[in-house]
C-alpha cells in the first residue's frame, strides 16, 4: 500500500524529525520505504542515512510505501509524524509522552 504525505516539520526529513521517522518505521512488522513524490527510487525508511540523503524539505510531498502485516499501522503513524509540526513533537518528547 502507498500514501502521499506533505512534510510539515520545519527541518523536513533532516536531524530530529528524520531520527524520529526512522525510529517509528523500525517499530512495525512491515517493509517501509520512502521517496520524494516527484520521482526518485524509494529508500529503506528504517535507514537514517538513506532517509536523510533524500534531502526532503518542509512542504514537499513524499510517497510512503509499506508491505507486511503492520503496513497500514505503519503508514498511519508515519503520516501523523510527518504532518505534525516539530514543535508539537518536541513538546511531546520532552513531557515524556
Amino acid at each position: 500500500m502507498e500514501r502521499t504525505v506533505t512534510v510539515v516539520p520545519e527541518d523536513g526529513l533532516h536531524a530530529r524529525p528524520a531520527a524520529k521517522f526512522v525510529e517509528t518505521a523500525s517499530e512495525f512488522d512491515a517493509d517501509v520505504r520512502v521517496a520524494p513524490a516527484d520521482g526518485d527510487d524509494p529508500v529503506d525508511a528504517a535507514s537514517m542515512l538513506a532517509v536523510t540523503s533524500l534531502g526532503v524539505a518542509s512542504g514537499e510531498d513524499v510517497r510512503l510505501i509499506a508491505e507486511g502485516d503492520d503496513a497500514e499501522a505503519a503508514l498511519d503513524d508515519l503520516e501523523e509524524l510527518l504532518t505534525t509540526p516539530e514543535t508539537e513533537s518536541a513538546a511531546e518528547s520532552s513531557s515524556g509522552t
